[in-house]
């Protein structure tokens, strides 16, 4: 019988109550992003004021991460009704009580701080649905428990939409799926809610791409088709009919050849296509003038330089400019000149890119790869099903965040007013973002316990 000793190198690891690499690079991050948001209001009429709330925010979110490493994230498995309960409260109270601005009624504000509630909303949101599939991970193969699901966080999403605040949902959409994959739901589900997620996305598109070339319904019978189902219901009945009945051609095929697939599925498929395509139609009809010319100008940016695509345009410029070095901070042309729009929030890598160049910018990609890395490193460690639940969710979350903010700059995705969290300037979004971060240490500091 061999007998193993640890080192006490290995103790002391074990005996770790805190991820130092996460720490780390969580730190790096903020210290960056400060720097850049400095630099990318200096010069602006309201700079001071920029600056002065996002060093309010930097303690306010240290404070959130040592709440959410301290707190035992049990708790929020056993209390998370309470947390749902908390959750509608917010988003009923900021219709209700909140300000206005930019066209969303999305904000809390107390002198002349503000606090976004649909930014923490979104991390409980993780929460929430982690504790549901945890406590129903016997009957998670079952399409019930994703029924639930939906009915969960449904009433969420159609608070966020009322705001509108539809970028908060498409970071948390993504970040569900994650969370529903690494649960282990039944294949075929997962498959039928990306058809839905596919059918209610591609929708809006497609319209808003007949819309910005009205030649193409005339030459093509399908485009005529699809620009027709956004604006008559005889279509959109034929439309309905014609799944259906493809459904059951489909079935009856099958037959033929022996394979006999229960028709329930089928017909199941083509309820999620439907439910997809009047969601798209739903928020077709719900989008602001200025989010269809984000997605115009991610159709074609420069058709419209000096319109819709000239935000991407300047910001693609800005980071062009800065080469494989950069210009160095404070001293970025096109940021300080104005060229380029938003530059403290959604184009933030523009000034990135720009000042620091090409190697900063992999080197901030770098530092929100260890971060990830991390986060599903812990989800691994995790003593219990409801933490490694809760740090996929929140891998999907910021895995999300970096895709959407590096693949806008780049032109694959269009410009969705999503933050790039730590970077940014947005104290709702790093003080709910330090929380997240502290909530996977808390899962590493009780990663020994014993859960019963």
């Amino acid at each position: 019988m061999a007998i193993k000793f640890s080192t006490s190198s290995e103790q002391s690891i074990k005996r770790r109550t805190i991820d130092y690499v996460l720490l780390a690079a969580v730190a790096l991050l903020a210290m960056v992003g400060f720097l850049i948001v400095v630099s990318a209001v200096s010069g602006l009429s309201f700079g001071g004021e920029v600056v002065k709330k996002h060093l309010i925010a930097l303690p306010l979110g240290a404070l959130a991460f040592l709440f959410g490493w301290l707190f035992n994230y049990q708790i929020y498995n056993e209390q998370y009704k309470a947390l749902y309960a908390m959750v509608l409260a917010l988003l009923i109270g900021v219709l209700v009580f909140g300000i206005v601005s930019r066209g969303s009624n999305s904000w809390f504000r107390v002198g002349f701080l503000s606090m976004q509630p649909a930014e923490f909303c979104r991390i409980a949101t993780i929460l929430i649905a982690a504790a549901f599939l945890a406590n129903h991970h016997k009957t998670i193969k079952e399409f019930k428990t994703l029924l639930y699901i939906g009915l969960i966080v449904l009433p969420i999403f159609a608070l966020i939409m009322k705001q509108p605040d539809f970028s908060s949902i498409v970071v948390t959409a993504p970040a569900l799926l994650v969370l529903l994959y690494a649960a282990g739901v039944n294949t075929f589900y997962f498959a039928l809610i990306f058809a839905f997620a596919l059918t209610a996305g591609i929708f809006p598109i497609l319209w808003t791409f007949i819309s910005m070339n009205p030649a193409s319904i005339e030459s093509s019978k399908i485009l005529y088709l699809v620009w027709q189902l956004s604006h008559s219901w005889v279509y959109i009945t034929g439309f309905c009919l014609i799944i259906l009945a493809l459904c059951w051609f489909v079935w009856w095929g099958l037959r033929q050849f022996r394979l006999y697939v229960p028709v329930i599925f089928l017909f199941i498929m083509a309820g999620i296509i439907l439910a997809g395509f009047f969601t798209g139609l739903l928020v077709d009809k719900q989008i602001k003038p200025y989010q269809r010319k984000r997605v115009e100008a991610f159709l074609a940016p420069k058709s419209d330089p000096k319109g819709a695509g000239y935000n991407v345009l300047q910001a693609q410029i800005a980071m062009g400019s800065g080469g494989v070095l950069g210009k160095g901070f404070f001293s970025g042309t096109q940021s300080r000149l104005g060229f380029v729009p938003e530059r403290h929030t959604d184009f933030i890598l523009a000034v990135l890119g720009e000042e620091a160049g090409l190697l900063g910018t992999l080197g901030v990609l770098g530092l929100y790869i260890i971060v990830l890395w991390r986060i599903a490193l812990i989800a691994a460690l995790a003593s219990d099903r409801y933490g490694y639940l809760v740090c996929c969710g929140i891998f999907g979350i910021f895995l999300t965040y970096m895709i959407i903010n590096f693949g806008m700059l780049i032109g694959i995705l269009p410009v969705a007013g999503i933050p790039l969290p730590l970077i940014s300037y947005g104290g709702s979004n790093l003080v709910a973002s330090m929380w997240a971060f502290g909530v996977v240490e808390s899962v590493y500091k009780r990663r020994l316990t014993v859960i019963a």
